[in-house]
């Protein structure tokens, strides 16, 4: 009788457990669906009030979108040029540094680590005037040099891969590839990140992200309408005149803008619930 309480305690656990589960996915999702619906919608069917149901505009206002005064095909070309590269040399670089402060030994190090943390709490704002003047000085203006290089030197990225490199990465394991006979870059290369893959795809989502969705920096940094990212664009249709503007090409722009971040997440979602250790050693 007791193990069928218990049994029928854990199927009722397991049921709120799912129910909670549909309703938190229904309600992130709803609004990915009324932003689809409002992309289908001409703007005087938007300026009539709320709707749950498609319209019929969706063609038209994606014609007038392309066929607009706004380059957003380069627009997405850029965004996709700085958030790929950004995200790649985010991901690689700050586990490179984690695997340099978990695996050596050296002065300073408690040091070094608390350094990075430190400039975590830096925000952008701060920096920008000086960013803006250093690289007038390197004519970098008008480029993605500086959108993708800083990207290097990713204070968050770092703190999340060595807490994660902490909790699965053994030093036995590092030591033996060492008595094989393997280099230090082909130990990082071909044991460190695979055994990183869920971090690296997490890291890899966020960095991806932040970067596509970065309007500060690209609007002080990018000045001609052709080298301009997705964000930027959204702001300058959303700023047209009351005559010009559509509130339809807006949200279809911004469909536009979030199909891609889509794809990203669709590519690197099934290494997110993978194995923790991937046949590490345990100390």
């Amino acid at each position: 009788m007791n193990r069928e309480e218990s049994t029928i305690q854990k199927n009722v656990t397991k049921t709120v457990c799912y129910i909670v589960l549909i309703l938190v996915t229904i309600m992130c999702l709803f609004w990915f669906y009324l932003l689809f619906v409002n992309a289908s919608r001409s703007n005087a069917e938007l300026s009539r009030g709320f709707t749950m149901l498609f319209s019929s505009h969706a063609l038209e206002n994606w014609n007038n979108l392309v066929h607009g005064t706004l380059p957003i095909l380069y627009g997405l070309r850029n965004s996709v040029i700085i958030s790929l590269l950004s995200a790649a040399l985010s991901v690689y670089f700050s586990t490179m540094t984690a695997y340099a402060i978990h695996a050596y030994d050296f002065k300073l190090k408690k040091y070094i680590y608390a350094f990075i943390l430190a400039v975590m709490m830096i925000p952008t704002q701060v920096t920008v005037l000086g960013f803006l003047q250093l690289i007038g000085k390197m004519k970098l203006d008008d480029s993605y040099i500086p959108l993708i290089v800083p990207a290097i030197a990713a204070p968050i990225t770092f703190f999340y891969m060595k807490q994660y490199m902490d909790s699965t990465l053994s030093i036995s394991l590092v030591e033996a590839a060492r008595i094989d006979g393997a280099g230090e870059f082909k130990i990082f290369n071909t044991i460190v990140l695979p055994l990183m893959k869920p971090a690296v795809a997490v890291q890899a989502i966020f960095t991806f992200v932040s970067s596509w969705n970065n309007y500060f920096t690209p609007s002080l940094v990018l000045h001609t309408d052709k080298k301009k990212t997705l964000p930027i664009l959204i702001a300058q249709l959303r700023a047209a005149d009351w005559l010009k503007f559509d509130m339809g090409q807006v949200y279809m722009m911004i469909a536009f803008s979030i199909a891609p971040v889509i794809v990203v997440y669709l590519i690197l979602s099934r290494y997110i619930v993978g194995g923790v250790s991937l046949g590490g050693v345990k100390e």
